[in-house]
């Protein structure tokens, strides 16, 4: 019966240390200005942007956000004079160095919206942060939502 218990209570240990989240402090990650381009009726789609500077060599591998069916992280480049856009599996977040998430780059797409999403309103986003390709993190960002660089509002008739 003792030798029960002990390989339960190792066993529970076990699990503890794997399946616990990373005791990192506070975050894993620092993210400043969150926001996501606001959307007109109908439109299915919208990114989200931010900077991002984590504490150690880390990765975002995953996001997710209720407003949207499909959640993935994009890049934007030039291939030629056409600008492409495509799902990456992650974004290396070098410690302590600034990575933008920003029109035209690294974005997180949100996809198949269940809502328009208006200006002053806000969209919950989760970031799943990988580090050493082992740790798991998950970070909740809330971002406002935006009219975007180079987004004119015209009204009808106008």
């Amino acid at each position: 019966m003792t030798r029960t218990y002990f390989f339960n209570l190792a066993g529970l240990a076990f699990a503890a240390f794997v399946l616990l989240p990373v005791a990192w402090g506070e975050s894993p990650v620092k993210i400043s200005d969150p926001w996501v381009r606001a959307t007109v009726s109908g439109q299915k789609v919208a990114g989200a942007y931010m900077e991002i500077v984590s504490q150690r060599d880390a990765a975002l591998v995953a996001a997710a956000s209720p407003v949207a069916g499909v959640v993935e992280i994009h890049t934007m480049k030039m291939e030629g004079d056409v600008m492409r856009m495509r799902a990456v599996e992650r974004i290396d977040l070098p410690a302590g160095k600034p990575v933008q998430l920003a029109p035209g780059g690294y974005h997180v797409m949100l996809m198949d919206l269940k809502q328009e999403l208006k200006p002053g309103s806000t969209v919950p986003i989760t970031l799943t942060i990988a580090v050493e390709g082992k740790e798991r993190a998950t970070v909740q960002v809330t971002a406002p939502v935006r009219e975007g660089p180079g987004h004119h509002h015209h009204q009808p008739g106008h």
